[in-house]
């Protein structure tokens, strides 16, 4: 039974690596696509009166002007954007897929634990969604604190 669900599992992997084009999106379903932490200008034809996001932890969107508007990835997934115009109608109405950013860093596996840096060009600890629990917290926390401490320094 193991060995069965195992490879179900690979041939279920296989199948949707063998269904992703070279952007990440599904051949028959083109996405948006943005990485984590990192932003996208989405220009629209009209003016948008409405913008509405189906998941907010994984995207935001803030609207720059009537025809612009700027992607965030926040959190990795997949969820839709739609754009109404003044008149409630669609402008826009597409998924959008945040995934990882892995240009200048390094990734250290200890079994199941990961540890993510960011490398400019020091290689420094980073806080990235999917890193071992500790890593993260304690790479968190010492962000938090030094953040406290630059925003007391500015008062």
């Amino acid at each position: 039974m193991t060995a069965l669900l195992r490879t179900t599992g690979f041939a279920l992997l296989a199948a949707c690596l063998g269904a992703l084009g070279t952007s990440g999106a599904l051949a028959s379903d083109p996405l948006l696509s943005v990485e984590v932490d990192h932003a996208k200008i989405l220009e629209i034809d009209r003016g948008a009166g409405t913008v509405i996001i189906g998941n907010p932890a994984i995207v935001d969107v803030e609207v720059l002007s009537g025809s612009r508007l700027v992607l965030t990835g926040k959190s990795y997934g997949i969820t839709n954007v739609i754009v109404l115009d003044r008149n409630n109608e669609v402008l826009m109405d597409e998924q959008v897929a945040v995934h990882t950013f892995e240009d200048n860093t390094v990734r250290i596996y200890r079994q199941a634990q990961r540890q993510t840096y960011a490398c400019a060009p020091k290689c420094e600890p980073t806080v990235t969604i999917g890193d071992n629990e500790s890593v993260f917290t304690a790479a968190s926390d010492q962000y938090n604190v030094r953040r406290g401490i630059a925003e007391t320094a500015a008062k």
